[in-house]
């Protein structure tokens, strides 16, 4: 895990590098699986009393189930981050990560992982026209169409249905 000394921010900025092993404890139970490392860099900077600012990049590629078809998708996650650490515990803002009074050491697994989950695409496809699922009989439509039959569409449509039938028997 990665761990910055804050003593060496006398000296001013610390360049930060490292990595997050896609098996770490730390990223278990997410809903994606890492194919690689979380490759993690940036600079830590102090940002007033008990307050320090690290902004960095987080690259790595994730793997997560298609939404239309649940086939495997690849994705390349390259993350920017901006994080304020501070030790004021009345802090209220959610975006702020909380950290022992007088730390001598700065811990960023927590906002590792946090970042990664928020960089993940809320829907993901495998492709942009991902046909997805044929609704009765699950076939990938993505290998083809099905030899269902198209289901009658809602009850409530019927009467509309009705009419426009009417219409285009009248104009042929």
């Amino acid at each position: 895990m990665l761990r910055i000394g804050l003593g060496a921010l006398e000296q001013g900025p610390v360049e930060t590098a490292g990595e997050v092993a896609a098996d770490d404890p730390l990223l278990k139970g997410l809903d994606f699986s890492l194919r690689e490392p979380v490759r993690v860099s940036g600079q830590l900077t102090a940002a007033g009393p008990g307050s320090y600012y690290w902004r960095g990049t987080l690259e790595t590629a994730a793997e997560a189930t298609c939404r239309r078809c649940l086939a495997p998708a690849a994705l390349r996650l390259n993350v920017p981050v901006n994080v304020l650490f501070t030790e004021d515990q009345e802090a209220d803002d959610p975006s702020v990560y909380l950290i022992p009074p007088r730390a001598k050491t700065l811990e960023m697994g927590e906002a590792i992982r946090e970042e990664l989950i928020l960089a993940m695409p809320e829907y993901v496809l495998c492709r942009e026209n991902c046909a997805g699922l044929c609704p009765q009989c699950g076939k990938d439509l993505n290998e083809g169409p099905c030899e269902c039959q198209p289901v009658s569409t809602d009850p409530r449509w019927a009467k509309l249905e009705a009419l426009q039938k009417r219409s285009t028997k009248k104009n042929p």
